[in-house]
């Protein structure tokens, strides 16, 4: 009876509860944007960048120049020969050249200051004048050909009576030509080289070179003349 009651006594013991552990949730170790993602943003930017390149291009303004047929010259022979150069610069600080024709047929400077011309370089500078060249008009907004500020304006009298103006611009991008207003009108390109062979005036005004005296024959120094003192006889 008592080995009943000691199995009894076991068979009702309760049983210890194991701990449970709840799953944990799986770690999505994947990228946030795949390899397929980032190709397919990179393309749209392109396409983006793209479409912006056309518009642009679309509302650029054509800067090429019409031609003109055979060779055009910025001056007819009715205005005569040049009389009168005068260059200014946009620079305030940059000097200022001016020179004349003056009645006995010499050229004179009057700016930066009076003085008598090299006929020389001044005649080539005027002559450079008669043959300049218009490769092309242009019609495009001024700020846009550097010519709402131009960098130099030539001032040019002619022996026929008439004045002329040019307003030097921008280059143009193939580098041949400036962008040039006439006369406050017309915007054609001219020639760079021969616009810069003009422009050398202002850089290098064609002063009359002051004659260097010719030096001094050399004048003999006297030498001096040591006498022989002759010593007395014992």
């Amino acid at each position: 009876m008592a080995n009943k009651v000691k199995n009894t006594a076991k068979k009702s013991a309760p049983k210890a509860l194991k701990a449970t552990t709840s799953p944990r949730p799986a770690v999505n170790n994947k990228p946030v944007f795949r390899a397929g993602t980032w190709l397919a943003v990179i393309a749209l930017v392109a396409l983006i960048g793209f479409a912006y390149y056309l518009k642009k291009q679309k509302d650029a303004p054509n800067l090429e120049a019409t031609p003109t047929p055979g060779i055009t010259y910025i001056f007819t022979p009715e205005n005569g020969m040049p009389s009168g150069i005068e260059i200014i610069p946009a620079d305030g600080n940059a000097q200022r050249v001016k020179m004349e024709l003056g009645t006995d047929g010499a050229w004179k400077l009057s700016l930066p200051f009076k003085t008598e011309a090299e006929q020389g370089s001044a005649q080539a500078a005027a002559d450079q004048i008669s043959s300049l060249r218009m490769l092309g008009e242009v019609n495009a907004a001024l700020d846009i050909l550097g010519l709402d500020k131009p960098a130099y304006i030539v001032n040019i009298s002619f022996t026929g009576g008439k004045t002329h103006k040019l307003e030097i611009g921008s280059v143009t991008p193939t580098d041949s030509g400036y962008y040039t207003r006439i006369d406050g009108d017309k915007i054609a390109i001219l020639s760079k080289d021969e616009i810069d062979a003009l422009l050398n005036l202002q850089a290098y005004p064609p002063y009359l070179a002051t004659p260097t005296p010719s030096p001094l024959p050399p004048t003999a120094t006297p030498v001096p003349v040591i006498e022989n003192t002759p010593m007395p006889t014992p």
